[in-house]
């Protein structure tokens, strides 16, 4: 079960580092026009406010654990990713529709693996 959690939460680290730094490197028109056509549009700096919170995201799952510094910031930073991926849902049920929230539901549940995995890292043992 550990080897299976270390290997989710690599991967969900990669994604989440990767789209977060996609939110943080270009400018929210550049990301407009990447979407599909009738995406739902937010100002700029909630964009990178979205950015910066999957990126530590992404450093929460990896770097407590690998370091044994404060392991139970592991389950904490999955907790935070499946709230991001829960707006992530309902705002593309909104936009371009049902289809659309499929990866974003399917990461929120390896988030909840990686949360209900790590829970005992919560009261530190």
């Amino acid at each position: 079960m550990n080897i299976a959690l270390w290997i989710i939460q690599i991967l969900l680290a990669l994604m989440f580092l990767f789209a977060g730094g996609t939110k943080l490197y270009y400018s929210p028109e550049v990301l407009a026009a990447m979407g599909p056509p009738n995406q739902v549009h937010f100002p700029g700096l909630f964009i990178k406010f979205i950015g910066v919170c999957e990126v530590l995201g992404a450093l929460g799952l990896i770097l407590p654990g690998l370091l044994r510094i404060r392991r139970s910031l592991t389950p904490l930073a999955a907790f935070g990713l499946v709230i991001i991926m829960s707006g992530a849902v309902v705002v593309s049920i909104a936009g371009p529709g049902v289809g659309s929230a499929i990866p974003a539901f399917v990461l929120g549940l390896l988030c909840v693996f990686v949360f209900y995995g790590r829970r005992p890292w919560l009261s530190g043992s």
